[in-house]
């Protein structure tokens, strides 16, 4: 009998990446894609370590899943991802129902760990830093746009950061598997694509550096628009701004998280550059693309941070004025050294007011930033039906600002014209005005993309 798997996705962009490998792999073991919780005969949940938040609703869905568990006789519940990584063995202590554990360098022995876990416990986290899923096809669950992961690991150690214990060292994907990848996606009707890396600028293969991949990738035919997340702003070369500035495929919209707007807070983050080189970086990055767009991550109430630090911060969103902003509480991690050597002694209730009047600044910001753009014209990638209202149209500007509009005769994948006609602090209304480009989406992919793999909140991966 065919087994069916779904996949529930929870954290960033690399994530939901790894889910499309699984997929890939455990279709080519057999397996089929569920359709939905009650069709499925495994459930895996791929996860975040990132933020302790994160790990606690992970537990709750777990404990959801209990009675889908109990009245489907042979059932498999596993956890894989960066919680099944720094967790290990304590995920089967805290919910003993769990039948397996798969850290981020196992998934080529998924199909093996599932028939072992048919009758006991198995636990396989090992990491292995020559692991770069390399030749195999992940499943494409986006209509028209794809990721694509060219780095894993990484070697920055943040002291707040998790990632270098539960992903490994940082290596780099060959630039001829990239480019399979790019291809393959081409060929199924994607015409954007996301490069993925923990800091994904610092690539390097073999003399390949990340501004001569980008030239390479934006010179296959077919991509309409070229992202990536997240990069690390000591690694941003003059170089990299020149492609970005230079090639029209590549998105206009940077994320560059500044994380502190405090030198002495970034000192004790390790994060390798003071304020005013991230300055020097944005007003570079301003002068010579034209109409880019900037978005970060910021974290409020770090050990040690005191008023007159966080008073700094709010002075950097205030000067920077980015498009969008991640804006999270500091988040202790076990294993880290912040964890280990740092208190955390900055109160829940004053990291909360700190967040709180964050948001409330960028949010201002963040409104003011998209209402500008009432009265211009965008070209926006056709993405999909909204939410709440199938006859409504979404997709994304090239600086990557969310564009709802009536769809009424419109495809996912078109490349269309559209007048931005209103705005809130992170959507553009607009009317459309023509097709640019036809879609390339093959009409019966649209609606099957997406089955086998439900995706939860994502944000950017951390740099």
């Amino acid at each position: 009998m065919v087994r069916r798997v779904l996949i529930e996705t929870f954290g960033c962009q690399m994530n939901v990446a790894d889910s499309e490998l699984i997929q890939g792999i455990l279709q080519d073991s057999g397996y089929q894609a569920a359709a939905s919780l009650e069709d499925a005969d495994v459930v895996l949940l791929n996860t975040c370590a990132v933020r302790e938040r994160a790990e606690e609703r992970i537990f709750g869905r777990l404990s959801n899943l209990v009675s889908w568990k109990r009245q489907r006789p042979g059932a498999q519940l596993g956890v894989a991802g960066c919680m099944a990584e720094r967790m290990r063995h304590s995920v089967m202590e805290r919910a003993p129902y769990v039948d397996f554990v798969i850290g981020p360098d196992s998934y080529r022995r998924l199909a093996e760990v599932l028939e072992r876990s048919q009758t006991r416990p198995v636990t396989d986290v090992q990491l292995d830093r020559h692991e770069m899923y390399e030749g195999l096809t992940p499943v494409q669950t986006q209509n028209v746009c794809g990721w694509v992961t060219i780095q894993r690991g990484c070697d920055k150690f943040c002291t707040f950061c998790v990632v270098p214990f539960v992903r490994g060292r940082e290596r780099a994907v060959g630039p001829a598997e990239v480019l399979r990848h790019v291809e393959r996606l081409v060929a199924r009707g994607v015409t954007t694509v996301t490069l993925l890396g923990q800091t994904v600028n610092s690539y390097l293969h073999e003399g390949v550096d990340f501004a001569e991949l980008l030239k390479r990738v934006a010179a296959v035919e077919g991509i309409q628009r070229i992202r990536f997340t997240s990069p690390y702003p000591r690694d941003f070369t003059e170089e990299l701004i020149d492609v970005i500035a230079a090639e029209e495929k590549v998105s206009k919209a940077l994320h560059l998280p500044l994380q502190s707007g405090s030198d002495r807070v970034l000192g004790l983050m390790r994060r390798q550059h003071t304020v005013q080189e991230y300055r020097e970086l944005v007003s570079k990055i301003r002068c010579r693309v034209e109409g880019c767009a900037l978005s970060t991550d910021i974290i409020v109430g770090f050990p040690g941070e005191t008023e007159e630090d966080y008073r700094a911060t709010v002075g950097c969103i205030q000067e920077f004025r980015f498009d969008a902003a991640f804006l999270f509480n500091y988040s202790e991690r076990e294993g880290t050294y912040a964890a280990r050597k740092l208190v955390d002694d900055v109160s829940p209730q004053e990291k909360g007011r700190r967040l709180t009047e964050l948001i409330a600044i960028q949010e201002e910001i963040s409104r003011l930033a998209y209402e500008a753009r009432i009265g211009t014209t965008q070209a926006v990638i056709v993405e999909g039906s909204t939410r709440r209202d199938e006859t409504r149209m979404m997709g994304n500007t090239d600086d990557f600002k969310t564009t709802m509009f009536p769809g009424q005769g419109y495809r996912v994948g078109d490349l269309i014209e559209v007048k931005i006609v209103g705005a809130t602090s992170h959507t553009l209304l607009g009317e459309p005005i023509r097709v640019l480009v036809p879609s390339a989406v093959p009409i019966t992919l649209v609606d099957s993309l997406t089955e086998g793999i439900s995706l939860g909140a994502s944000a950017p991966a951390h740099g």
